[in-house]
């Protein structure tokens, strides 16, 4: 169900997720994201997150009509020019399709395991601060049959418009678990007995083709910049890398995890 409303007054108080994108941890402690781009929104329209309203041209209308039709929940949908649209927002979009969200509540690992398939294959992420390598490495880990990303405290958001954005809306359909303790989640992963197995540049005894990923396992990455943090590096049970040459430092996080989680899902059809 759906009600189409065309926008004359740019200050109305139902479009403040809109006048405020830039100011995104009011939108955190409202528990609402932004979805931007007709993937991404389309992706959003077929989850099964809740919908709070969507802001676009008149055309997109007829366009996305028999999805939002499918919805349960009511959604109000917002219609002016994309010139218009852009005042409002205060940049420019390509497509000039944004929506509201819900973020979900989230679940716990025990109930994730309970509904994934074994050998389990999970993901944590450890001081990743920029939002488009957040949302990339979503992408990768919806890409290769990853069943939660843990995300640590020290991470942005995941649910940041750049991340949601870059991610290509796959974040609708991933698990993930925002932990208050990297730690505390690595020892409780430990505890359902998947080996924690950090990706980790400077180790050279030990490389990515030569680690068995058969078995359930729960992939650790951190920042190009730093790294893992050395806490969250000895709670792992090895850390592993990928070979390069020695002028080459490190890879891009999501191009990191792209390597590795390709490796696991090769050896796992091989087996």
């Amino acid at each position: 169900m759906f009600t189409v409303q065309t926008i004359k007054d740019l200050d109305l108080p139902c479009l403040q997720p809109y006048r405020t994108m830039r100011r995104q941890l009011e939108h955190r402690e409202q528990g609402i994201f932004v979805a931007e781009g007709e993937k991404v929104v389309r992706r959003l329209l077929e989850s099964q997150l809740t919908v709070v309203s969507l802001l676009l041209p008149q055309k997109w209308v007829d366009e996305l009509e028999p999805l939002l039709r499918a919805r349960p929940e009511h959604i109000a949908v917002y219609v002016a020019e994309k010139e218009r649209l852009e005042t409002l927002t205060g940049f420019s979009m390509y497509q000039g399709l944004l929506a509201v969200g819900k973020i979900p509540e989230q679940i716990s690992l025990t109930q994730i395991l309970q509904k994934s398939t074994r050998p389990w294959l999970l993901t944590a992420i450890d001081n990743l601060s920029s939002a488009e390598n957040l949302g990339a490495l979503v992408r990768n880990c919806a890409a290769f049959k990853v069943q939660s990303l843990l995300i640590g405290e020290t991470s942005c958001s995941p649910f940041l418009r750049r991340a949601v954005r870059s991610s290509m809306g796959t974040i609708f359909q991933l698990p993930l678990i925002e932990t208050t303790s990297l730690i505390t989640a690595l020892r409780e992963v430990q505890g359902h007995g998947i080996r924690v197995i950090a990706a980790h540049p400077h180790q050279k005894e030990r490389f990515v083709f030569q680690t068995d990923f058969r078995h359930d396992c729960c992939l650790v990455f951190g920042s190009e910049g730093n790294g893992i943090a050395p806490d969250i590096l000895k709670q792992c049970d090895e850390a592993v890398a990928i070979p390069m040459p020695p002028m080459v430092d490190s890879l891009n996080v999501a191009s990191a995890a792209a390597v590795f989680l390709y490796e696991a899902n090769r050896q796992r059809r091989a087996a």
